[in-house]
C-alpha cells in the first residue's frame, strides 16, 4: 500500500472498521477520491481528499445546506488533518443516469425545486462565502485563453486580437456581475446530483459555493456538459425557474442572463476539460468538449458584442478520441 492506503486503513482499523470492503468510485474532476465501503449490514461512502484545507467548508456547508432542508450527505467522521471523510452513502443513481426524454421534465422540475431553495441558503453563520466577482470572472476566462485556445489548440493569436479578446472577456464578466446574488452551488450540474429513494434529490460537491449571479447554477443544470436537450426545453424549463422564485425580469433581459452566464460558464469549462488533458494527463473529460464547444459557438454568434469569440472558435471542429 502507499502511504495514504496506509493512513486510510489506519483510520478505519480506529473507527472499529473489521470486516468491510472497499471499492473505488469514478473520480470527479478534482483530486479527490471516493471509496464505498460495505460491512455486512450498512454502506458508507468515504472522501479522501488530499487537500485537507477544503475538508473544512465541505463540513460547514454541508450542515448548513441540510439545515435548510436540503438531502446532502450526512458526515458520521472526519479527519482533519489526512483529508478523510466518511458519509452517508445516496447510492449509484446520478440524476445523469436517470434522465430521458419521457422523464426529463419532471426530473428537472425536482432539481429545480432544490435549487430555488439552495439559492435562498444563508451559510455566512457557517463559512465565509466568497464573492463571484467580476474580476474573478475575468481570471477564469484568461486561463480558458490560455489552456484551451493555446496549449490544448496550440492557437496562435495576434496581439490585435489578444487584445479585442480581452476587451471582450472584461465586458462578459461586467455584465454577468449585474446579476442578483444568491448562494451559488457552482457545479450544479446532473453528475453532481443523485436521485434518491421518492425521486427526492440529493446534492453532492458543495464546497466550492460563491454568492453569486443566480443564472449561475441554473445554466450549469440546463445547460450541462454531460448531456443536452433541445433548446425549447431548456428555455421552458428556465423560465418556469423565473416565475417559481418570483424573479420579476423580462423574458428577454432573463434570457440574456441566462445566455451570457452560459458562455462564461462553458469557456470555464473548456479551461477545466483540457488542463486536466494537458496539465493532469486526464482525458476524462475531452469527450464533452465538442458539446460544450457547440453552446458556445451558438450563443457568441447570437450577441453580436461577442462576435470575437465566435470568430476564434467558430473554424474549430473538435474530433475527440
Amino acid at each position: 500500500m502507499n502511504p495514504r492506503q496506509e493512513a486510510l486503513a489506519l483510520w478505519l482499523k480506529a473507527l472499529n472498521f473489521t470486516d468491510f470492503s472497499l471499492t473505488a468510485l469514478p473520480n470527479d474532476a478534482s483530486f479527490r477520491r471516493y471509496f464505498r465501503l460495505k460491512t455486512s449490514n450498512s454502506s458508507y461512502i468515504i472522501m479522501d481528499n488530499p487537500d485537507t484545507a477544503s475538508c473544512q467548508p465541505f463540513i460547514a456547508l454541508s450542515h448548513a445546506l441540510r439545515s435548510h432542508g436540503l438531502n446532502t450527505p450526512d458526515i458520521l467522521q472526519h479527519n482533519h488533518a489526512e483529508g478523510f471523510l466518511l458519509l452517508t452513502d445516496f447510492g449509484d443513481q446520478q440524476l445523469l443516469q436517470a434522465l430521458n426524454s419521457a422523464n426529463m421534465k419532471k426530473l428537472y422540475q425536482k432539481a429545480l425545486t432544490v435549487l430555488a431553495r439552495i439559492q435562498t441558503c444563508d451559510a455566512s453563520t457557517h463559512w465565509p462565502i466568497p464573492i463571484f466577482t467580476a474580476d474573478f470572472m475575468y481570471q477564469e476566462l484568461e486561463l480558458f485563453r490560455q489552456w484551451f485556445l493555446e496549449v490544448y489548440l496550440n492557437l496562435l493569436l495576434s496581439p490585435a486580437t489578444l487584445k479585442a479578446l480581452s476587451i471582450n472577456f472584461t465586458q462578459l464578466a461586467a455584465e454577468i456581475a449585474h446579476q442578483p446574488m444568491v448562494f451559488m452551488h457552482r457545479d450544479y450540474h446532473s453528475a453532481n446530483l443523485m436521485l434518491l429513494p421518492n425521486e427526492e434529490i440529493g446534492v453532492l460537491d458543495f464546497q466550492d459555493a460563491f454568492l453569486g449571479p443566480i443564472t449561475y447554477d441554473l445554466v450549469s443544470l440546463l445547460k450541462d456538459c454531460y448531456i443536452d436537450w433541445p433548446e425549447k426545453n431548456i428555455q421552458e424549463l428556465a423560465f418556469s425557474f423565473r416565475n417559481d422564485i418570483k424573479l420579476k425580469v423580462s423574458d428577454e433581459l432573463f434570457l440574456r442572463w441566462f445566455d451570457l452566464m452560459g458562455l462564461q460558464r462553458h469557456l470555464k469549462a473548456l479551461l477545466t476539460f483540457s488542463r486536466k488533458f494537458s496539465r493532469d494527463h486526464n482525458a476524462n473529460y475531452l469527450k464533452y468538449i465538442p458539446r460544450t464547444l457547440n453552446y458556445i459557438k451558438m450563443i457568441s454568434a447570437k450577441y453580436k458584442e461577442y462576435q470575437i469569440i465566435h470568430e476564434i472558435l467558430a473554424g474549430v471542429d473538435l474530433c475527440v478520441p
